[in-house]
């Protein structure tokens, strides 16, 4: 099991050139990445997606791609576009006179304009990069899958405490539920007595019919047997080597809708009692399943 919130730093340099990779994620339902790629890098944006996408399945993740120069490599391979630089400057000038707009264009403004600072044909050549792209990425997955790893054997603690509790309250009223039909029969009796009426016999066939009509109405055993099975399941998630985030997402959606019949149905207060800590500790189980890769 591993967390979904986590950080890797991968470094390589190769041929004069340093690459540094840097990834974060948080909490997603699903996969999403965010990139930033320096521009002459965009074009192995696709690649590094695929990289990612093989190692992380679930959240949020933001990765960051910087290109430096190693000891000075960068010199000698960028120019400047004097006659675009010119253009830019014109039009500047221009608009600045129609806006009438104080101080001429500065040196600044148009070094940082589009296309001025170029880089040779082979610095643009984004393949050029990707060996040393990749390694770096591969050393910052390694430590972001790392990170996941360490926080998700925490949340496996959280969410087997979890699920003990909750495993704990259903055998109480998996204990309670086959006295609730006797608690009303005799509840029934007792308010046919205040009333001052005849009491009816055991064997008396109204009487029958309103245990029979009320025992079936708040049967709730179907749904006992499914927390047990869904309990079952997250054992078995426990044990998977995939990530199982959705899987435990889906299941305590499903463990909450169990609940929720059993407290409509079963019309005891002790069960009710229960159902509160049930609901209660589902709720702290689901938080904790948002963590999950």
């Amino acid at each position: 099991m591993k967390s979904m919130t986590g950080y890797g730093r991968g470094e390589c340099a190769r041929d004069g050139f340093k690459v540094t990779v840097e990834l974060s994620s948080v909490n997603r339902r699903q996969s999403e990445i965010v990139a930033y790629l320096p521009r002459e890098l965009e074009a192995l944006e696709p690649r590094v997606r695929d990289e990612i996408n093989r190692r992380i399945a679930r959240g949020r993740l933001t990765v960051k791609v910087a290109l430096h120069a190693a000891d000075g490599g960068l010199s000698g391979r960028v120019r400047l576009n004097v006659p675009l630089a010119r253009a830019y400057a014109r039009e500047l000038n221009r608009l600045a006179r129609e806006l009438k707009l104080a101080g001429p264009v500065s040196l600044e403004t148009l070094v940082r304009a589009s296309g001025v600072l170029q880089t040779d044909q082979n610095l643009t050549d984004a393949e050029t990069f990707w060996l040393a792209v990749e390694k770096a990425l591969k050393k910052a997955l390694e430590a972001l899958v790392k990170m996941r790893e360490r926080e998700g054997i925490h949340l496996l603690k959280d969410l087997r405490q979890r699920i003990a509790l909750l495993r704990k309250s259903v055998e109480s009223v998996q204990k309670q539920a086959p006295e609730v039909v006797k608690r009303f029969q005799e509840q029934l009796r007792e308010r046919v007595k205040n009333a001052g009426l005849e009491m009816p016999g055991l064997d008396d066939e109204r009487l029958l019919k309103e245990i029979v009509y009320f025992a079936d109405r708040s049967d709730i055993s179907e749904e006992l047997t499914r927390l047990q099975s869904h309990f079952q399941q997250f054992d078995d998630c426990m044990k998977a080597k995939e990530p199982v985030g959705r899987t435990l997402d889906f299941l305590a959606q499903e463990m909450n809708r169990e609940v929720n019949t059993i407290g409509s149905k079963a019309n005891d207060s002790l069960i009710s009692r229960q159902v509160v800590i049930l609901k209660a500790e589902l709720e702290k189980f689901r938080e904790q399943v948002q963590n999950v890769e």
